[in-house]
């Protein structure tokens, strides 16, 4: 697609003139700040687990990030709800890292919500990436892929500040996943929204390098925003509606339930 917008590299960190800023993950101590930042709006996990929004609206799943729920969630399916979308939850418990059935999992999750419209695969952080990989096996059933934070592109040794704590729950090399790890663009509709405030993963490996994604959009949020601060919400939303229009070459058809404020957001290209 003739549309992908993709930052202009800046000058290269004094001292390091082979490694661009944006391609290392975050300092470690970032960490706790993205969980400090979270804990306040713990709150907003709590409600019923079901679907959100209304029944008849395009059917969209939500995979969380890593050792994150379905709770963690919440407030991104609720502003999807809010948007008109039928907001599902992946139902699959703490995403504690990638499993040989993941994949299967999730085809199963989407053969249970899809129409004739398809499903919209959102997916946050690690939740993107299998977002992706699912795209890949079954394409003839995901509408489009947005992933939100997620390091799909780049070294995964380098481009997060979680890798270690990652390979230990998951058992796994961050590099060598139990199944096919294709690391070019789906064959869907696929955007990319990163945040240059995010405390977890590299700008790069969030935006993905050109041909990664359709289209690779900067939200001005941290990490944990993307799926819990509402202002950064409504803009995700927003984009997402922006994106599948130019996608598709007319709006989404849905029915929203309640305007939300526009939060601020930086699109770069």
């Amino acid at each position: 697609m003739k549309w992908e917008r993709t930052p202009t590299a800046r000058a290269p960190a004094s001292g390091r003139d082979d490694v661009h800023p944006d391609d290392l993950a975050p300092a470690g101590w970032h960490r706790l700040r993205e969980v400090a930042w979270h804990i306040p709006r713990l709150l907003s996990g709590l409600g019923p687990l079901g679907p959100r929004g209304p029944e008849d609206g395009p059917p969209v799943l939500v995979i969380p990030g890593f050792l994150a729920t379905d709770r963690t969630t919440m407030e991104l399916r609720r502003a999807l709800a809010r948007a008109g979308w039928c907001a599902h939850p992946w139902l699959l418990g703490i995403n504690t890292g990638a499993k040989r059935d993941t994949l299967e999992l999730l085809e199963k999750r989407l053969d249970e919500l899809a129409d004739q419209r398809g499903v919209l695969v959102v997916g946050w952080s690690l939740g993107g990436m299998f977002a992706r990989q699912v795209a890949h096996r079954c394409p003839q059933k995901v509408r489009g892929v947005v992933t939100l934070g997620s390091p799909f592109s780049g070294d995964l040794k380098t481009s997060t500040n979680v890798r270690q704590l990652y390979e230990r729950i998951a058992g796994h090399d961050v590099n060598e996943p139990p199944f096919p790890n294709l690391q070019h663009k789906p064959p869907v509709p696929t955007l990319a929204m990163w945040g240059r405030r995010d405390g977890i993963v590299a700008a790069s490996a969030a935006r993905g390098r050109p041909g990664e994604a359709d289209k690779a959009v900067e939200i001005d949020t941290h990490h944990m925003g993307f799926a819990v601060y509402r202002p950064a919400l409504s803009r995700v939303v927003a984009e997402i509606s922006a994106f599948l229009t130019e996608a598709e070459g007319k709006p989404p058809v849905t029915r929203p339930t309640s305007s939300m404020p526009v939060a601020e957001a930086r699109v770069v290209g």
